[in-house]
């Protein structure tokens, strides 16, 4: 039987908000969703007055509501933001192109400028030639690694302050499971605090920290708002999709498990005994790294070097291969080795 909005009283519920299980008429959904996002902004002072944002925009779900809730919240609130979409064509044919142009739309639809980089210009590769050379089982890999700094270099290039993404609830207790199963847990503080970055990078914080993913799924829906849905064709094998199943599974049996999760890994982060890798300056590139050489660059190394697994093993034998090309390098003569 239907039952009125918990809220308001006036009208018919429409939903049952997955978080918290209340039934609200759209309105006041919207009202509760904005609200919250605007009160993790303001508890976790992700701004300051008249920052220049980068808006991390694929096209998906996540990122479209992610600028259009920024935006409306700039004006409601008076954040005095400077906004701008960043998108970063990681050269998928089938699916990137598709949902770039749902971003061009976005560009208009929002009044915010788009600005894109591609990987084909930073690496010299696009994720076709990539996936053609290392296969189906390591690709994710390369794409994490690559579009995190693509994302850097773009931003740095326009002169940004701060990226904001589109990591909901549900991508932070994916990656805090992820951590548990990898057994590095050294990396909780990372993944679990709302801006990272302070080392030396671009900040980058995360809005929909606390927000779920079937709320921004409703929250699109109800809006209409114009998003890409389709999932990326290299993606079917990743190993954050089998995170991903298992999260969706305990939400289904509790939902506050999402939540939970999160909380979980904001406590043991902030262990005395945990440790984040020390964080250094890559002698190749200049970017933020944890080694001599970032994942990126010896990555890129591997493919240029026809070696595409250069990167994945461990990395004491990345190291020493490595040293080995840098020495080749060296004892090589130059007209020989170009």
């Amino acid at each position: 039987m239907p039952t009125n909005c918990i809220r308001c009283n006036k009208f018919k519920a429409v939903l049952k908000r997955p978080k918290t299980g209340s039934a609200l008429c759209k309105e006041c959904f919207f009202w509760a969703f904005e609200l919250e996002v605007h009160e993790t902004i303001r508890s976790g002072n992700l701004f300051k007055k008249n920052d220049y944002v980068a808006i991390a925009a694929s096209g998906g779900k996540d990122s479209t509501v992610l600028a259009y809730v920024l935006k409306l919240l700039n004006d409601r609130y008076n954040y005095d933001l400077k906004l701008v979409l960043l998108s970063v064509d990681e050269g998928i044919t089938g699916y990137r192109d598709d949902s770039l142009e749902t971003v061009k739309r976005n560009e208009v639809q929002y009044g915010i400028p788009l600005r894109i980089f591609s990987y084909e210009e930073l690496y010299g590769w696009t994720m076709d030639e990539i996936v053609k050379k290392v296969g189906l089982k390591n690709n994710c890999t390369f794409c994490g690694v690559f579009r995190r700094q693509a994302l850097d270099r773009g931003a740095a290039s326009i002169g940004v302050d701060k990226i904001v993404t589109g990591h909901n609830a549900d991508d932070t207790a994916e990656t805090i499971l992820m951590n548990v199963l990898r057994g590095d847990i050294a990396r909780f503080q990372r993944c679990t605090n709302i801006i990272t970055g302070s080392e030396g990078s671009i900040p980058r914080a995360k809005p929909f920290k606390y927000t779920y993913e079937k709320e921004i799924v409703m929250y699109a829906y109800f809006k209409k708002l114009d998003y890409f849905s389709t999932e990326c064709i290299y993606s079917p094998n990743a190993y954050r999709g089998f995170a991903r199943a298992y999260i969706k599974d305990l939400e289904s049996i509790r939902p506050s498990s999402i939540l939970d999760i999160i909380h979980a890994g904001e406590c043991l982060s902030v262990k005395d005994t945990v440790k984040l890798p020390s964080q250094g300056i890559c002698k190749c590139c200049g970017y933020i790294s944890s080694q001599e050489i970032c994942k990126a660059c010896v990555m890129l190394e591997g493919l240029n070097k026809g070696l595409p697994k250069l990167g994945i093993g461990k990395s004491s034998k990345v190291k020493k291969k490595m040293e080995d090309i840098q020495m080749t390098k060296e004892n090589s003569n130059p007209s020989e080795y170009f």
